[in-house]
């Protein structure tokens, strides 16, 4: 019985310090992944106090224009910048993209939505002035449903989206839907009837992920009175300003000719080029003022992303309005 009993003893005694190590190893890594999610967090706020002095530089020595030969472009790192902590950065210029809350405008006499920095709401929705009424910008519309074409995608997005924003509950014909089209899927939902905040909200709109995929280099979602600035704008997206095919024909020599121009297509000679069809409405420029900021923290095999969406103000200085982990 004692030689039984001391067994016993033993193997609870095994089984408590067992319990007790695994419990103390646990606790260790996971205080290891939050210092490490927090370092990590830290570095990458850094690389956004980065990519202003950067961006404040370049708004010294180019006023006028923001292009894809410019210092702020070019990619940063891989960089230790602390001990075992590697950190790669890239700017992307989000001006340069099609702004799908362009296919809105603000109604006759009903105010001019996102002519400064966006706003949002405690649901992360973007605050609009209660009196603005968004109603279908026909040139903008024409613009994305050439962009969609141009990419084999289906063009029938374009009227799905203007229903996505727009302030009222009347479907476009042919191809939009508003509520009675979404609160018959499943998950059931409605349409916000506001600006994107994001351009994933094309997926709850029903966009399949390969077409979503195809088309998300291009789009952007920023505030309706945003100009798109042509220094940056992939051919793609100016081909669907102009209405023709010519600028994304050639992707080798278009690259060479931003790498040799100041600003290429010249902001005169491209509105000249354009017909009288193109022109009303139009919104561009040579200057930007958002910028999505891609940073990647490498310490040991931990890998931590951050996507945050810079804005630039009139006097150089940037702050993040928008952030996103792992995931854009």
């Amino acid at each position: 019985m004692a030689l039984l009993t001391a067994i016993i003893l033993v193997a609870l005694a095994t089984i408590v310090a067992t319990a007790i190590v695994s419990q103390t190893s646990l606790s260790a890594r996971r205080a290891i992944a939050v210092f490490t999610v927090a370092q990590s967090l830290a570095l990458a706020e850094g690389a956004e106090g980065m990519a202003g002095y950067l961006l404040r530089d370049n708004r010294q020595k180019n006023p006028q224009i923001v292009a894809p030969n410019q210092d702020w472009a070019k990619p940063r790192g891989p960089l230790e910048i602390d001990y075992g902590a590697v950190l790669e950065a890239s700017l992307e210029d989000e001006s340069g993209k099609f702004n799908l809350n362009s296919v809105v405008m603000a109604a006759a006499g009903t105010g001019a939505p996102g002519t400064g920095a966006p706003t949002f709401a405690g649901n992360g929705a973007p605050a609009a002035a209660a009196s603005t009424l968004l109603v279908r910008n026909r040139t903008g519309v024409a613009q994305f449903e050439f962009l969609l074409k141009s990419l084999g995608l289906n063009d029938g997005y374009a009227a799905q989206l203007v229903d996505w924003i727009d302030s009222d509950d009347q479907p476009i014909y042919p191809g939009g839907g508003e509520d009675s089209l979404y609160l018959a899927q499943e998950p059931a939902h409605r349409v916000p009837n506001l600006p994107l905040t994001s351009i994933s909200e094309l997926l709850a709109m029903g966009m399949d992920r390969a077409s979503y995929d195809r088309l998300a280099p291009y789009v952007t979602a920023l505030p309706p009175a945003t100009k798109l600035n042509i220094c940056t704008a992939p051919g793609e997206v100016l081909d669907a300003i102009t209405g023709d095919r010519s600028y994304a024909i050639d992707s080798k020599q278009f690259a060479l000719q931003r790498q040799q121009n100041p600003c290429f297509p010249d902001l005169a000679g491209f509105i000249s080029g354009l017909g009288a069809a193109q022109k009303p409405g139009l919104n561009i420029g040579t200057t930007s003022s958002y910028f999505r900021l891609r940073t990647w923290i490498t310490i040991g095999t931990t890998r931590f992303t951050l996507y945050s969406l810079l804005e630039q103000g009139q006097s150089g200085q940037t702050r993040p309005i928008f952030r996103t982990f792992g995931t854009e």
